[in-house]
């Protein structure tokens, strides 16, 4: 373990890069991704001696790509929790005693705090733009199948994503592309379509834009920071001509949404990872009881969570076929201080995306004191169009 100030640092071992479009660029990757040579704890005690034999194929291709890899970072323990204090702290760089948001909070740190320009998160219901929220950096979470997961620590196959981190939309979407590609070894990862891009062209076309703000974000509660920065950022969209409209999101009610969501990656992880659940020295209690849980859900609660998560995934695809793209906070907050009680709804905006496997880009908004985010979300493949969006709006 490194001592870096902030906790953020798991194992450094600086490699250095090539030449390639990312040659140079400095890179974190999550501790629950392989690294060759390096450890892949992710965060569970039980795995501290587990060292990587090959890289997963997300950072093969970085380091194809020209990447310097700088090491492994903090996480949240199984990448299960928003706030990375387990195991261990990792402090946010813009207020030191505050979280970084979780799970992939050393990720969000580590470009919050200028040591990398690319970090790799993983993102199962936004723990890849809950640290970029917390962090005032910018998430990007790829649509469901571009980005292999192979060779990664999973929590939930039906959830996870592998997503980049960056100082900004551009330059975390030529992260994005330099990850993307098929892998057979991982059954969800498909052929990139014919023309997809990341990175956008040309600048993105906002007059006559379609915007839909999701009516249950509306009436949900948020922190007055978050919510004026909702409206200010509707509020540039208009005036740069796009039509910016309330949209109805069938069945979807983000806490129960959200309950469900985890539900389900309880069960999973509890089906992945039942040695953990037998020895109790290789996890903490709560990451130990939250597997337990949902070992022991039983059918009748998982049917139901289930048939709520398919509604809601096709109530997004109907948003989506009413507008181009949704625009709302990532988070209901921003960063608060270790020791104040954890609130339970951090990833109840953030989930949706991940229910429907859509691509989703947060990034910063401007507030007094901590930043506040909003996010895009958009269709699927539709990568290149909500990053352009989110230059627009970043833009001076």
């Amino acid at each position: 373990m490194i001592e870096d100030g902030l906790g953020v640092f798991w194992h450094l071992a600086p490699q250095p890069g090539g030449e390639g479009p990312l040659g140079g660029m400095t890179l974190a990757v999550k501790d629950n991704v392989d690294v060759a040579g390096m450890p892949t704890t992710a965060g569970f005690a039980g795995y501290a001696g587990r060292v990587a034999a090959a890289d997963a194929p997300c950072v093969a291709r970085l380091r194809k790509a020209g990447c310097a890899i700088l090491g492994k970072v903090a996480m949240h323990e199984g990448a299960l929790g928003a706030t990375t204090d387990v195991p261990r702290l990792c402090h946010n760089p813009l207020r030191h005693g505050f979280t970084p948001g979780g799970s992939s909070g050393g990720s969000g740190a580590a470009i919050a705090a200028g040591f990398a320009e690319l970090a790799i998160g993983t993102d199962t219901m936004g723990s890849v733009r809950i640290p970029a929220a917390y962090c005032g950096v910018v998430g990007l979470k790829p649509t469901r199948g571009l980005v292999s997961r192979s060779r990664v620590v999973p929590l939930s196959p039906t959830l996870d994503h592998v997503g980049m981190l960056a100082r900004t939309p551009r330059m975390a979407a030529r992260g994005l592309a330099g990850m993307a590609g098929d892998d057979p070894s991982d059954p969800s990862s498909r052929p990139l379509p014919l023309g997809w891009r990341a990175v956008p062209e040309q600048a993105a076309g906002i007059a006559g834009l379609h915007v839909g703000l999701p009516r249950p974000v509306q009436e949900a509660a948020m922190e007055a920071a978050v919510r004026e920065a909702w409206e200010r950022a509707a509020q540039r969209l208009r005036d740069l001509g796009a039509q910016v409209a309330p949209v109805e999101v069938p069945a979807w009610s983000p806490g129960a949404a959200r309950r469900a969501g985890l539900l389900l990656i309880e069960a999973e992880a509890a089906a992945i990872h039942q040695d953990l659940i037998a020895d109790p020295t290789a996890t903490s209690p709560g990451f130990r009881a939250a597997l337990q849980y949902g070992r022991d859900a039983g059918t009748v609660r998982m049917a139901r969570a289930l048939f709520l998560l398919s509604e809601v995934y096709a109530g997004a695809l109907r948003a989506l076929d009413a507008c181009d793209v949704l625009l709302m906070p990532t988070a209901p907050q921003r960063a608060f201080a270790f020791g104040t009680a954890t609130p339970a709804d951090q990833a109840d905006f953030t989930a949706l995306a991940n229910i429907a496997g859509l691509p989703a880009i947060a990034f910063p908004w401007p507030a007094e004191g901590l930043p506040a985010s909003v996010q895009l979300v958009g269709r699927a493949y539709a990568e290149a169009q909500i990053v352009a969006i989110a230059e627009a709006l970043s833009a001076p």
